[in-house]
Parts: structure tokens; C-alpha cells; sequence
């Protein structure tokens, strides 16, 4: 017996990708507000790099004002591969700004999903050089005065 479907294919997928699926495709909506409902309320999601945007933002009202900068860039993201095991997603996607273009890398990203909702996510960016160099360039820091005001 043969079939032009593989078993793998014929699956439904892991309930957690699905989650990470319908993730993404809420970010694609440019609704930062429609994401809250992805984020477990004591979220934490790291961000690597030595820039201002980088450091662990806590709780979904500081995922939210990241995911709010990373739409004044313009960010975009495209999925390229998903994997679950157990509470554990992982995700490797094409990541590129458009306001202004500049940065366009691929990312990887570690998903701990708790009770339906991302509870941990953990930032990995193929060349951190260029992704520090981008952010720095889009979100420079005001002068000491302003800062300290």
C-alpha cells in the first residue's frame, strides 16, 4: 500500500507548536495587544545581546512594550521550523526589520509552554554582532541628563 502522505505530515501537530504556530501568526497581525493572550502572566523572555533592548523582560506587561519596540522597527518573522518535546518548543525562524531595513538573520528560539500559555522564551540570534549593531543604530540612548531625569 502506498500513500503520497508521510505519517509525519498525516499527524496533527504537537498542541505546543500549534500554540507557537498561532503565535506567529498573531504577530504577523501588527496587533501587539492581540499577543497577551499567548503570555502566561509571570512570563519571562530573554533577549541576548548588549544593546537596549536586550536583558530577560518579565511579566507580560514588559513582553508587551518589547514586542511594541520590535513593531516601531517593523519586525517581521517567518517560520521555519518547529519541534516540541514535552513543555519545550523549539523554533528556528527568518527574523528582518523593515523601519529601517538592516537586520535580516535567522533566529532560534526556546519555548517553555505552561498550562496552554508561553510561560519562558529564550532569544538566540545567529550573528549578535549584527543584531547589537541594528538595535543600538534604531534605539539610541538620550544623553546622561535626559536618561537620569
Amino acid at each position: 500500500m502506498s500513500s503520497d502522505v508521510s505519517p509525519a505530515e498525516a499527524a496533527p501537530p504537537h498542541p505546543n507548536v500549534a500554540l507557537v504556530h498561532r503565535f506567529y501568526q498573531a504577530y504577523g497581525g501588527d496587533d501587539v495587544a492581540a499577543l497577551a493572550e499567548f503570555f502566561a502572566d509571570d512570563i519571562r523572555w530573554t533577549i541576548p545581546g548588549h544593546h537596549p533592548l536586550s536583558g530577560t523582560k518579565v511579566g507580560a506587561t514588559e513582553v508587551l512594550a518589547f514586542f511594541a519596540q520590535l513593531a516601531k522597527a517593523g519586525f517581521r518573522a517567518e517560520p521555519i521550523f518547529l519541534a516540541a518535546d514535552g513543555e519545550w518548543v523549539v523554533d528556528l525562524h527568518r527574523g528582518w526589520s523593515t523601519d529601517p531595513e538592516g537586520l535580516d538573520i535567522t533566529w532560534a528560539l526556546a519555548f517553555r509552554i505552561r498550562d496552554g500559555k508561553i510561560a519562558e522564551a529564550v532569544n538566540f540570534a545567529a550573528d549578535q554582532h549584527a543584531a547589537d549593531a541594528y538595535f543600538w543604530r534604531k534605539y539610541p540612548l538620550t544623553t546622561v541628563p535626559e536618561r537620569l531625569a
